[in-house]
C-alpha cells in the first residue's frame, strides 16, 4: 500500500494543475454547502423563534362553544324525529378554567413537565381622546414569562422586574404604543369589556417582529389584570406547559384534554405553517448543496479520464511489471481520495471562514430589534455531512475511471508503441 501511495503522489504531481483545479472545485462545494446550510437553518431558527420561542407547547384553555345538544333535544326522547335549532348560541358562562390551581398542582408534580405558567387574557379598550383602540391584556408570570419564554429579549424599552413587582403596571406593544403616542412613564386609560376603567402605568415597549400582533397585544401581571377584571386570585383563562420532550406535544395535548375536561392545543398543530415553511427551506438548501458537491464529483470523473487516457503507457507498463488490475485501480481511487480529502479540508476551514463572516455582517431591522447580524446555525452535523459526502463522491467518480485502468491490457499498448 506504501509503494501504491507513492504512485497515486507521482501521478498527482505529474498533473498537478489538473488535480488543484479538481480539489478547488470539492473546496468550494464544501465552502458552499456549510456556509448555505448554516445561514438557511439559521434563518428557520430565526423566523421560527418569532412564534415558538413565544409559545407553549401545551396550552389548556377553555373556549366558549354552543352545547351539541340543546334542551329540546335532551327533552324529547323520540329519536325519530329531527329537531331544527336556529341561531343557537354559546352558553352563558366565563372563559375561565375550571380548579386551575389544582390543574398546576397536578403538572407541577409531572416528571414530563419542565414548567407551568398561568395566564389570564382580558380583552380591553385604550382609551386615547374620543378614539378606543382595541387591544388585549396578556396577564403573565412575569418570572416564568423570562426564564422559559424569553419575554426580555423582546423587549425594546423597560426593565421586565418592573412589571413584575409594580402594581398597574403594563408593558404595551410597539405599534399600539406608536399609535397613542405613549412612552415609558406614561398613563393609559383602559376600559374592560364590563365599562370597568383604569389607568396603567407604561413600564416597558414589547416588539415580537410581527407588526399585526404588536397592534394589539399588551402584558402586565396577572394579579393587576385579575384586579383589572375585578376576579379572584384563582381566576386563569390559560394554562402553558413547558415540556421536556417537545415532540410528546400533541399526544399530552390529547391526554390532558379527556383528563381535565378542557380544550388543550399542542405547539405542532398550532404553527404547523411555520415548520412547514422551515422544512421546506431545508430541502431547497441540502438539495442545492449536494448538487454542487455532485458537480465537482463529475470534474474528478472528468480529470482521472483524461489522466488515464494520457497515461496508458504508464499504466501498461505498470502491469507488465507485475502489478495487478486491482493495484491499478486501487493507484488511481487513493488519486482520486487524496483529491476528495485535500479538497474536503480545505473546504471546511473555508465553510468555516465563510459562516464567521456572514455572522459579522450588520442585520438591522425594525421588524427585529433583537437582531443585530445575520443568523448563522454552527452545527457540527453540516461539516460532517459536507465532508461524508465530498468523499463518497469522489470515491464513486474516481471508481469508473480506476475500473478502466485496471481494464487495461499491456501488451495491446506495448504493441501499439
Amino acid at each position: 500500500m506504501k509503494l501504491l501511495l507513492s504512485i497515486a503522489l507521482t501521478l498527482l504531481r505529474a498533473k498537478l494543475r489538473q488535480s488543484i483545479v479538481a480539489a478547488v472545485g470539492v473546496m468550494f462545494s464544501i465552502t458552499m454547502f456549510v456556509a448555505l446550510l448554516g445561514f438557511m437553518n439559521g434563518l428557520n431558527d430565526l423566523l421560527d423563534g418569532l412564534i415558538l420561542n413565544r409559545t407553549p407547547h401545551v396550552r389548556l384553555y377553555n373556549e366558549l362553544q354552543a352545547s351539541p345538544k340543546q334542551p329540546m333535544q335532551v327533552a324529547d326522547g323520540d329519536t325519530t324525529k329531527h329537531h331544527f335549532v336556529r341561531s343557537v348560541k354559546p352558553k352563558d358562562d366565563l372563559p375561565r378554567l375550571r380548579n386551575a390551581e389544582a390543574i398546576m398542582q397536578a403538572m407541577e408534580r409531572d416528571p414530563r413537565v419542565m414548567a407551568v405558567s398561568p395566564r389570564l387574557v382580558a380583552q380591553v379598550f385604550f382609551n386615547v381622546g374620543t378614539v378606543d383602540l382595541n387591544g388585549q391584556v396578556n396577564g403573565i408570570d412575569v418570572v416564568q414569562e423570562i426564564r422559559y419564554y424569553r419575554f426580555a429579549d423582546y423587549l425594546t424599552q423597560g426593565d421586565p422586574h418592573d412589571l413584575a413587582t409594580g402594581n398597574n403596571t403594563i408593558v404595551l406593544g410597539k405599534g399600539l404604543a406608536d399609535m397613542m403616542a405613549a412612552g415609558i412613564g406614561e398613563t393609559v386609560q383602559v376600559t374592560t369589556a364590563t365599562g370597568d376603567r383604569a389607568l396603567l402605568r407604561v413600564v416597558g415597549i414589547f416588539q415580537s417582529g410581527i407588526a399585526d400582533y404588536d397592534k394589539v397585544q399588551c402584558y402586565a401581571n396577572i394579579k393587576t389584570v385579575q384586579k383589572l377584571l375585578a376576579r379572584p386570585g384563582s381566576y386563569y383563562t390559560d394554562i402553558n406547559l413547558k415540556l421536556h420532550d417537545l415532540t410528546a406535544a400533541p399526544a399530552m395535548a390529547k391526554e390532558l384534554a379527556a383528563r381535565f375536561k378542557v380544550d388543550a392545543v399542542d405547539v405542532q398543530s398550532a404553527n404547523a405553517q411555520f415548520e412547514t415553511g422551515s422544512d421546506v427551506r431545508s430541502i431547497i438548501s441540502y438539495a442545492v448543496g449536494v448538487v454542487l458537491l455532485i458537480v465537482a464529483g463529475f470534474g474528478i470523473y472528468n480529470i482521472l479520464n483524461m489522466m488515464i487516457y494520457e497515461k496508458l503507457d504508464a499504466i501498461a507498463i505498470l502491469k507488465a511489471t507485475g502489478f495487478s488490475g486491482s493495484d491499478v485501480r486501487r493507484i488511481f481511487l487513493l488519486l482520486s481520495m487524496i483529491i476528495g480529502l485535500v479538497g474536503g479540508v480545505t473546504g471546511l476551514l473555508g465553510g468555516f471562514t465563510m459562516q464567521t463572516v456572514i455572522d459579522k455582517v450588520p442585520f438591522e431591522t425594525a421588524a427585529l430589534p433583537t437582531t443585530k447580524t445575520f443568523p448563522i446555525d454552527y452545527n457540527p452535523k453540516y461539516y460532517i455531512i459536507a465532508v461524508s459526502f465530498a468523499l463518497l463522491t469522489t470515491w464513486i467518480a474516481g471508481w469508473f475511471p480506476a475500473r478502466k485502468a485496471a481494464q487495461v491490457d499491456p501488451v495491446e499498448i506495448i504493441r501499439g508503441k
